[in-house]
């Protein structure tokens, strides 16, 4: 059945509320690596590399450009791992309007439910990517210690997290904190399993930007599933 909510989720893709999603998250989370860059090339300006020197040798005026390349091809490398996590916490911050979408089209006869406060929202936000930066910077750890099992960590670890994040979100909507927290306790294999396979995807660039709000319209759909029960 999470098959069919995926694809009912894809099928809606056109809907502008996604659509509108979408780009504010992918713009907020460019804007957060340029940002996070800049404050990189920042610090390296205020140690003055240039003025250092190493005993015996002198100075060494090519340490500032080799810190500059170093720090670039590092950012390169981080946002391949952090770019999908962090437009995924970002993203998360819009995803009421996607669960709204999903429940306009497909459920029309709910009562109306009452939005998110931004506050909470934001505050959701910033823990939820909190815990995807270091949970993913701890998983590169292993990934570098143990390379085989690089996408088996990564889709096990991306799969909880998304899983949880996701189901709670559409959840809690309805239910409130403490029953959703309650029904995604209950279901926890299931959501587990499906946020698996919206983990999948996160490995195929441009697809995987989708991810956020297809998961987030999947995990709607398997709320509502859940709940009937």
């Amino acid at each position: 059945m999470i098959f069919v909510d995926f694809l009912k989720a894809v099928a809606q893709l056109r809907d502008p509320r996604f659509r509108k999603v979408l780009m504010l998250g992918l713009g907020l989370t460019f804007a957060l690596l340029v940002g996070a860059y800049a404050t990189v090339l920042w610090l390296i300006d205020l140690l003055d590399p240039e003025a250092m020197s190493i005993p015996g040798i002198g100075p060494v005026s090519w340490l500032g450009d080799l810190l500059s390349i170093g720090s670039f091809i590092m950012m390169l490398v981080l946002s391949v791992f952090l770019m999908v996590p962090v437009a995924s916490a970002i993203t998360s911050l819009f995803l009421d309007d996607v669960a709204q979408a999903v429940e306009d089209a497909h459920y029309p006869n709910l009562p109306p439910c009452p939005r998110t406060g931004f506050w909470d929202g934001l505050k959701d936000t910033v823990n939820f990517m909190g815990v995807l930066i270091v949970a993913n910077l701890i998983a590169l750890v292993i990934y570098i210690i143990i390379p085989f099992s690089a996408l088996f960590v990564f889709y096990l670890l991306n799969g909880y997290l998304l899983g949880r994040e996701y189901f709670l979100l559409a959840a809690r909507r309805r239910e409130g904190l403490q029953d959703a927290l309650r029904l995604r306790s209950a279901n926890a294999g299931r959501i587990w399993f499906a946020g698996c396979l919206m983990a999948i995807p996160l490995t195929i660039p441009l697809v995987n930007l989708f991810i956020p709000i297809l998961g987030a319209a999947t995990f709607t759909h398997l709320y509502h599933r859940v709940a009937k029960r």
